[in-house]
């Protein structure tokens, strides 16, 4: 199964807005050697609706190359249509990716029907394992638990769920119904914060933005819930409450996430692709402080 803490990965920027290919060498390198469980490259985290296709397969190669043989690689594949998605898809399977994370298109409001020939699509054309992104804060589409359990039956390899979803209810749900169908169907937060919430309910990990800072926090979360050792999950639980207090102080997830990387000394510069902005110094600031305070920055 794909499982643990796999990393939304940022995409480092030039000042001039080209991706920095140094940058991404050297998180990917500081993720892997921290051993987090699989790489999300051209994730929301990463900006990717502000990368050409072009780029996007380049960085994933990149990514491949620095840290495939080392942990998985599951890049994002979302477009509008299914015919777009299987461009990525094709072009990944090239490149020797993991699986892929596909969420649901992002501009024109979907119903059932429309978002299981979506998914059916894709699954029909490709041999990949397929991770489902349900993030309708930012697609619209809230993807139901009745069509994830439909695609868990009907696909082999639709095999898991990533959920960036305000709501215990829907991801307690999720985790009954699916794997009342498929045992072996992951399901993923993609909160920092719900990640032992997630666990205690019976999923299986996590895709948390914070783990590109801060892996540590969340591998050890998760070692101490396998080992019995609550209380120190629930220690690593209230970090991590802390740190996901830099979203509410940040303009977006994007530059929130550079700027702690950057504030922690690694190599990324905190430089958003336009119209998201860098954070004003005040937040910098805040962020700062927020780091301070969970701990991770001293």
């Amino acid at each position: 199964m794909f499982s643990g803490v796999i990393v939304p990965m940022v995409t480092p920027f030039r000042e001039d807005y080209t991706v920095d290919y140094e940058g991404l060498e050297a998180l990917v390198k500081y993720l892997v050697e921290e051993g987090v469980d699989g790489l999300f490259p051209v994730s929301t985290t990463g900006e990717f609706p502000h990368l050409s296709f072009k780029e996007a397969l380049e960085i994933v190669r990149k990514t491949v190359e620095y840290g495939g043989d080392k942990t998985r690689i599951i890049p994002g594949a979302t477009a509008n249509t299914p015919l777009q998605v299987l461009e990525y898809v094709k072009a990944y399977e090239d490149l020797g990716v993991d699986g892929v994370i596909v969420a649901p298109p992002y501009y024109y409001r979907l119903g059932y029907e429309e978002l299981k020939e979506y998914y059916s699509v894709i699954a029909e054309k490709t041999s990949l394992p397929i991770i489902v992104y349900n993030i309708p804060g930012l697609t619209g589409n809230n993807i139901p638990v009745e069509l994830l359990v439909e695609l868990a039956r009907e696909y082999s390899n639709v095999i898991g769920v990533k959920i960036t979803y305000d709501s215990i209810s829907y991801i307690r749900k999720t985790i009954m119904k699916v794997k009342e169908t498929r045992q072996d169907f992951t399901v993923l937060t993609g909160l920092d914060d719900y990640l032992l919430p997630t666990l205690i309910l019976g999923g299986d990990g996590g895709v948390m933005a914070c783990a590109n800072f801060a892996p540590r926090i969340h591998l050890e979360l998760i070692r101490a819930w396998y080992n019995r050792d609550y209380s120190k999950a629930i220690e690593q639980h209230l970090v991590l409450n802390k740190l996901v207090e830099i979203y509410d102080v940040a303009s977006s997830y994007p530059s929130a996430i550079k700027t702690a990387l950057n504030l922690l000394g690694l190599p990324i510069k905190p430089i958003t692709r336009p119209p998201i902005k860098p954070e004003n110094p005040e937040a910098v600031q805040e962020i700062k402080n927020i780091l301070i305070e969970a701990g991770v920055l001293v």
